[in-house]
């Protein structure tokens, strides 16, 4: 499954390169006009990060995020600034289908894993960003990715006793345009099998898609390729479909 992706800066669409802030790119298209485009071009499910709250909890821009859901027919998966049992239900309350936790599945698992429980597992998503280093240990930052959490993916995985979706992004390959790092991806579907992994980071051109389909991957996260025109959402989902 393709899954584009629209980040959130003031309100504004914008890609980041590795995730930093210093780096923006943005876009001369509104949230409501992507979103709306990416539904008429077939998306099934449409991948929100609020960047403003993953930066500052105070600053999410979920008035935004509810215009965009309520004026489209879309299914939605939204994630940045989530701190508390009452942001998932807010978001869930607007419509967004799947709510993304990224720092806090890492910094309090217990607590997320309750959340699992309570609103379903169908509902949340776990956000694991990678940072992999020169012996191929799968570190954890956290805080936007500006703060090392200390813990491996491996470790947090332990820590959830069920969960269906993870969305596992390779930051070194993130907003790149680079590639994609399947060696991970089959990795984790081999040895993960039970969670319905999301791939991120890299996507450059269609045969990127294609090798990403062929690692076992649920789908992939596409942002970049598609605001740049490197191909269509339609050429993405042929390329998937076809692999």
């Amino acid at each position: 499954m393709i899954i584009p992706a629209m980040d959130l800066l003031d309100k504004a669409v914008v890609r980041l390169y590795k995730g930093d802030y210093n780096r923006p790119q943005f876009y001369d298209v509104s949230p409501l006009e992507l979103v709306h485009g990416y539904k008429d071009a077939g998306a099934d499910i449409i991948h929100v990060i609020d960047l403003e709250g993953a930066r500052d909890a105070d600053k999410r821009q979920l008035d935004v995020i509810a215009t965009v859901v309520k004026q489209t027919n879309a299914r939605f998966q939204v994630g940045g600034g989530i701190r508390s049992e009452s942001d998932v239900q807010e978001l869930l309350d607007i419509g967004v289908e799947r709510v993304i936790i990224g720092s806090l599945a890492i910094k309090q698992p217990a607590v997320v894993s309750q959340w699992v429980k309570k609103f379903g597992k169908q509902h949340i998503v776990l956000a694991l960003d990678v940072s992999i280093d020169v012996n191929g240990k799968k570190w954890l930052p956290t805080k936007g990715w500006k703060k090392q959490s200390g813990m491996r993916l491996e470790e947090i995985l332990y820590m959830y006793d069920e969960i269906e979706h993870v969305l596992c992004t390779d930051i070194g390959r993130d907003g790149t345009l680079e590639g994609s790092n399947t060696d991970l991806y089959k990795e984790l579907v081999k040895v993960y099998s039970s969670i319905k992994w999301m791939a991120s980071g890299g996507i450059g051109g269609l045969d990127d898609i294609s090798s990403v389909a062929k690692t076992g991957a649920t789908g992939v996260i596409v942002g970049k390729a598609l605001l740049n025109g490197i191909f269509t959402l339609e050429e993405a989902q042929a390329c998937w479909r076809d692999a």
